[in-house]
Parts: C-alpha cells; structure tokens; sequence
C-alpha cells in the first residue's frame, strides 16, 4: 500500500543571503547597472551541513560576489534581475520568468549540456530592489524544477549509506569521488557503478557505456540533511534521467552526503533511495515547473533591512554619493566623479563665502576641505555663515576655522576637513622690526605656503584685497588653480587664475584672439590693476572696514566659484581651458567643452539689474601679483622679497615698471596739454 501511495517529497532550498552581498550589489547598482534592468549573470552555491549547525535549514543555499566559487562548494548559475523601482519588483509577471528559466534547463538537457556541466541543472533566478536611501533590500529567489507528468514514486523506503554498501566498498567509493573531483572540480552529479564487489565513480558522460551487468546508482551531492527526503537538486537530475536514460524498473539514487563533524569526516549519513521514475523521453514541449520560494509558507518576497547595521558615516557617504552618480546616469555619463572626489581644495576665509564655498563643495563630493582664518566668530556671523550657530559666538567667540572644520565633519562625516588659525601677511600692513614679530609673519608664510602645496585648488574667500595677493603668488608659483570670488553691496566677482605652463612661461607674449583667450594667458585677480594692493582698512569707517552686501549675494557667488571648479575639472583642458565669454559664442570648440558647459574667466553679477556677464581679461605682463617679475623674486629671494613688499609701499610698483610707467602716462598728459596751449597760441 506504501508503495503505490508514497510519492517522492523534496526538500526545497533555503536561501541566505551574507551581508557582504547587499553592499556589493549596491556598489554594482551604482557604478556598473545604474538604471540598466536587464538580466545579469550571478552565481550561488550550497553544499552539505550538520543537523547541529543548521536544524531547521536543511538546504542550504547562497549566492556568491564572483564566479570563483570554493572547491568545496557546488556552483550553480543564476539570473539576477535588479529593479528600477519597487512596483515593477512586484508587478513583475513571476510565472513568465520562472518558465523562461524552466525552459533553458529543459533545452539543456535535450541538448545533453547538463551531461557535460551538470550544474546548469541547478540554475536560480534571484529578483532584487534596492532602496539605497533607506537601505532596505527586496528579494525573491526562485528554483526552477521540472515537473513529471506523472507522480514519481518511492519503490522503497530510503536506506542509508551502510545498508547498501560495504565497510570497503564505502571507502572506496569516498576515494574515488575525491580523485574524481581533483580532475574535475565542484562535481555534484556523477555515477556510482557496482560491479560485483567492486564500486567506480564516473562522470554522467558514462551513462551510455555502462554494462547492463553492472548496477547504475545515479549519484549527487546531496545539501539536504534529513533522513528520508532528497534535496531540490534531485527534481532536475530525475528529469534529466527520465530523458536519456529511461528504465521501466525501479532507478536507484545515491544521496551522496560528505560531511565533516569534529575533524572526522563521513559519508554515512548519505542515503539510498529506490525510484518509479516515469520516462520524459518523447515529451516535446518543457514540462510544467514550479520553484519559487516561500517566505513563512507563503509565496512572497523577502525584505532585509539594513539600516541600523550598516556604519551611519557610510550610509552617509553611499547617500552622497547616490545622488551625485543619479546626475550620471541620467543626464551626464562622461561625469567624472572620482576626480571631483579627490581635489583637495584649500578655502582661505571661513566666513561667509567660506562657509557657503564648503557646504557646496561637499555636495559635489569633495572629500577634502580645509580653512584658513585668523577670526573669532561674532554674534552678527551665525545668521549669514552658514556653518555656525549662536553658541559659537559666546564668550569671545570661538575660532572660526577650526569650528567650521568641526561643524562641516558633523554635517557630512566623511569629508576630511581642518581649520587653522592664522594671520596671512599683506602688502601695505607693515611687519615689526623685532625679530620675533619678523619671526611670527616667517611662520604664516610657511604655514600657508605648506598648505598651498598640498592642495590641488585655492579658494581666495577673504574680505579684503591685499589678503589676496600673497596666496595668488604662492600659487603661481606652484602652477595650482586660483578660484577668487569677491562681493560688493549688490555686485559679485567670481574668477578663475589663468595657469601658466611650463612653454607658456618661458615663450614671449603673442597676439591673441580677444574672443577665446587660452587658460595659459589668462589674468589674475589683480591683473586688472595698475596700482599695488595696499592696506584698504585704514582710515575706514565701520561700513567700510567691512563687508556689506545684500544676504544672498554671498550664496550665489559661492556656489559660481564651485561649479566654475567642477566645470574645470571635467574639461579637458583643466585650468589650461580657454575662457568662455558672453561676448560671442561661435568660437566655442564642441569636442573641448565641459560636460557640464561653459568654462569662463569671470562671472560678475549685478544683483540689482538680475544680469550677469562673463568678461575675460589677458594676463598684465606688470602684474603686480602673477607677472614673471614678481614670481622670479619670491622664487630667488624667499621670504626676503616677501618682506620688501610687506614693509615698502612703494617696492611692487617700482619692481614690476608700474611707477615708470605712471610716470610715462603723466609725461604724456602733460606733453598733451602743453601741444593744445601752443595751437592756441599761434591762433
């Protein structure tokens, strides 16, 4: 009665999906898929365990990162489809992907693929949404098995391993497969063939060639821990047999279990199942399949919620970063955002412009941001400066670079930023002649030039002109990228440094087309001037010592100076770019352009009229600040020449030829003067 009634059960797998697996397929998500929804190639794997390891788990299965699977481990190829958006997870059409996959493996085994690799008898679908903002993970796997159209049967009930085989037939039979394996890595299905007293072990490939003498045990390795159930890779190994070799008596199984229980390795817990396995010999269409797996007895999808697991600075980092790789999918593919990512930028001011310039900076991923300031911060700063609060400003206020620093880690920790507190020295602000006020001004010097050096782009934020001018040297001379932006009550001026390479340098000024000047000739902050920069807060009224504009004006011109910064860095040309100006268009070069639009040389804006121009200016050859006079002195005299300038009025003007060429313009107004004196006279 058993016989007729019993039908073979099969435990079914039982995914677990590690940790290392989420974060993986979100970096793949973001750097590689993107909104790419097509099906990928994934690998997964089960092997056997112990009752004790896993009770309630009898089946293992996994999905491994590569295609590099363990020897010990048995492989099997999978589909992975990862979804755009949590409704299309769910109105997936699940009974159309599972036969797609029912039918590859049906096509497999007619073709006899599966004889050759029996794996692709295991292949598993896996659907996936990622919700990268809260890090919550959808998934469904699926275990295509083909169904027999008609119930297979146990003969008998299941035996185990040493019912069937002797003490030395079962070592050898252990033997056997290990040698096997070494020629053939990962097998999980093979033959067993008893020949009198004898066992061999051979692959599926031998099937036909076996003596009708000698006794077939079709054998595989068995993930399946219970005593009188196979595991779900058995569904399509019978589907497999019934196909090529169909037999109206009883087939035998072999559950071939290779264990591992305090040091002692055993197959004894394998057993040995007799079948009623009908033939699929003449079946044209694939069978029926099922296979998708139940999540607490019901056919549904799983969620993992990693959010309280994963690091909150990386969630923080991945959550940047996701919003600036959406802009590349979607709009701008060349995007490069390692590059943005690892420009080091330098931010001379952490007020109001500094602030903005850093929060800005963080959102495009700059990962290194560093203030300079010599300021406290007071009670008037919070409401504009964006990175501190009424707190900050309490008894004598705090440091302004130090805590903007601090503040900035707190809003995104993942940026490496740091403050430091210091006097940049000015022409026109004269040094003390004791040797330590000479001593102290060295020390800035140094300070700001170490600082410089390792920084890859120099924000020059500061409220007055002359602290201007020693960074723009120091960074001319070590060919690193000036971004300078300056308010007025209702104006702003945002302006890149021209960078001279090294040929530029060395060969004489050309004629230039107006309309396109290139990056190598373009002017500096104060190459508009034909005076030296000297100390504009003296004799100043309160309004006048500082910066008064209109609210907004500071945000608008910060966020300018960054994304003039990032347009530089995605073009070709880098800071070597030719200016773009609003003067005409036609010359622009398609091919050279950034990504992300026009590079110019200045932006200056007018609040009041809502207008902005983008003027482009040729570098001064008397420059009081960029000229090849000046960075011939500071690089051959040092410090010395610095000190010259600090301490004499006068000394830049007559270095660069500005005071003979004053001079010059006065001879020639007076010369002008004194020809229209003379025409009237002799009228």
């Amino acid at each position: 009665m058993s016989q007729k009634t019993e039908q073979l059960q099969f435990a079914p797998f039982s995914s677990a999906l590690d940790a290392g697996f989420w974060p993986t397929l979100s970096k793949k998500k973001l750097e590689e898929y993107k909104l790419d929804d097509q099906p990928k190639e994934v690998y997964g794997y089960y092997y056997n365990e112990t009752k004790d390891t896993y009770p309630n788990n009898c089946c293992f299965f996994s999905v491994h990162r590569s295609s590099h699977i363990p020897p010990h481990l048995f492989p099997s190829p999978g589909t992975l489809v990862n979804f755009n958006t949590l409704e299309a997870f769910k109105e997936c059409d699940k009974k159309a992907v599972i036969e797609k996959a029912a039918k590859h493996v049906w096509e497999d085994i007619i073709s006899r693929k599966s004889i050759q690799n029996p794996s692709l008898l295991t292949r598993f679908i896996l659907l996936t949404f990622c919700d990268l903002k809260k890090y919550h993970y959808h998934y469904w796997f699926a275990f295509p098995a083909l169904v027999s159209p008609e119930p297979i049967t146990l003969h008998k009930p299941a035996r185990k391993l040493e019912e069937v085989f002797n003490p030395d037939q079962i070592k050898s039979l252990q033997k056997q497969y290990d040698t096997l394996t070494k020629k053939v890595p990962h097998l999980a299905f093979f033959l067993v063939i008893q020949d009198g007293s004898s066992v061999k072990v051979q692959t599926l490939e031998s099937a036909d060639k076996v003596s009708n003498k000698s006794k077939i045990f079709y054998a595989f390795c068995d993930p399946c821990n219970l005593d009188q159930h196979p595991g779900w890779p058995l569904r399509n190994y019978l589907a497999l047999i019934a196909s090529h070799w169909p037999s109206e008596a009883p087939v035998s199984i072999l559950c071939y279990r290779d264990r591992s229980r305090e040091g002692q390795r055993s197959c004894l817990h394998s057993i040995v199942l007799e079948v009623n396995l009908p033939s699929m010999k003449n079946i044209a269409e694939c069978p029926k399949c099922v296979g998708w797996e139940r999540n607490q007895n019901k056919l549904a999808p799983r969620v993992v919620d990693l959010s309280a697991s994963m690091d909150p600075n990386r969630l923080a980092e991945s959550s940047v970063d996701l919003n600036l790789k959406l802009m590349r999918w979607r709009l701008l593919p060349e995007l490069d955002l390692d590059k943005v990512a690892q420009t080091r930028c330098l931010l001379l001011g952490a007020g109001t412009l500094g602030c903005n310039v850093a929060r800005c900076l963080i959102g495009w991923g700059v990962r290194t941001v560093t203030f300079v300031d010599n300021s406290t911060i007071s009670y008037s700063n919070p409401v504009r400066q964006t990175l501190f609060e009424f707190e900050d400003s309490q008894n004598g206020g705090r440091p302004k670079a130090t805590t903007a620093a601090e503040k900035l880690q707190k809003i995104f920790p993942g940026v490496k930023s740091s403050g430091h507190q210091f006097s940049i020295p000015m022409p026109g602000h004269a040094v003390g002649k004791t040797e330590a006020a000479i001593k102290q001004v060295e020390e800035d010097v140094h300070k700001l030039e170490a600082l410089i050096d390792d920084h890859d782009v120099i924000f020059l934020l500061m409220d007055t002109r002359e602290s201007r001018w020693l960074p723009t040297v120091i960074a001319a001379s070590k060919r690193k990228q000036v971004i300078n932006a300056a308010l007025g009550f209702d104006t702003y001026l945002v302006l890149r440094h021209g960078m001279k390479s090294d040929q530029s340098a060395k060969q004489p000024a050309s004629p230039i087309n107006l309309a396109c000047i290139p990056g190598d000739r373009l002017g500096c902050y104060f190459c508009n001037d034909v005076v030296a920069p000297g100390n504009s807060t003296r004799d100043r009224t309160l309004d006048q010592q500082c910066t008064v504009s209109r609210p907004g004006l500071s945000m608008v011109a910060a966020a300018l100076a960054v994304e003039l910064m990032v347009s530089l860095l995605q073009h070709p040309n880098g800071g070597q770019a030719a200016a773009d100006t609003s003067a005409k268009d036609d010359h622009l070069n398609a091919s050279l352009i950034s990504p992300l639009g026009l590079v110019p040389h200045q932006v200056r804006g007018f609040l009041a009229r809502y207008h902005t121009i983008l003027p482009a200016s040729v570098a001064f050859d008397k420059c009081t600040a960029c000229s090849e006079s000046v960075l011939s002195g500071y690089k051959k005299q040092g410090f010395k020449f610095l000190l010259k300038v600090f301490n004499q009025p006068s000394f830049l003007e007559d270095h660069t030829g500005l005071t003979v060429l004053h001079q010059e313009v006065d001879n020639a107004e007076i010369l002008a003067f004194s020809d229209d004196d003379s025409v009237k006279s002799s009228e």
